[in-house]
């Protein structure tokens, strides 16, 4: 299905899909076809921004775009009126999961998967949704983990605190994603200005 530039609300929940992707390959291509489909536009361009971060170029600005490839596979978002971000992970063993997070998570967060019985799931899941707020936000990784703090509630993970940059906890939405047996993924976003 083709999406127009009127056809689903601002700030809607992004439309995603994941595809096959030969590992070493640029996820580019595959990403700007599936894009150019759902927007109906076979000449759509996509840039890149001083930090590597995508984005569309007129006449469909007002729409955002972020994609992650893991292992074999390519996870892609659009949403109109919004900015997102996501990550896909492929699910093995983290042998150094608490280290990491101790390191580079914030202490409530460490302290959280400390006590996690499948710490490798939970691990995924804290990297995955930092990860998709941080690559919506543009800065990706660098801006640094111990900026915002995500904390299960629900049976989601739900952002708790964030540095001033990044807005407010209230603005972001998360969508934590299993696209395939082997995989986790989530797709964060938040309203933008048309």
């Amino acid at each position: 299905m083709s999406l127009s530039a009127g056809s689903i609300p601002p700030a809607a929940a992004p439309v995603w899909t994941w595809l096959p992707h030969p590992h070493g390959e640029p996820a580019q291509p595959p990403a700007r076809a599936w894009l150019a489909a759902e927007l109906g536009d076979p000449d759509l361009q996509v840039a890149r921004d001083g930090r590597q971060r995508p984005h569309l170029l007129p006449p469909h600005e007002a729409w955002d775009c972020n994609w992650s490839h893991s292992g074999e596979r390519l996870l892609v978002a659009l949403a109109r009126g919004a900015r997102v971000g996501v990550d896909l992970e492929r699910l093995h063993r983290r042998p150094r999961a608490l280290e990491v997070a101790k390191r580079y998570f914030t202490d409530a967060e460490a302290n959280w998967l400390a006590a996690q019985d499948d710490r490798d799931l939970a691990f995924l899941r804290l990297w995955c949704a930092k990860e998709a707020v941080l690559k919506a936000h543009g800065h990706g990784l660098s801006f640094g983990l111990h900026r915002l703090r995500f904390e299960p509630s629900a049976g989601e993970m739900r952002l708790a605190e964030c540095d001033a940059e990044l807005g407010t906890p209230e603005q972001w939405r998360l969508e934590e994603i299993v696209p395939g047996p082997g995989y986790l993924g989530a797709i964060a976003w938040r309203p933008k200005p048309l």
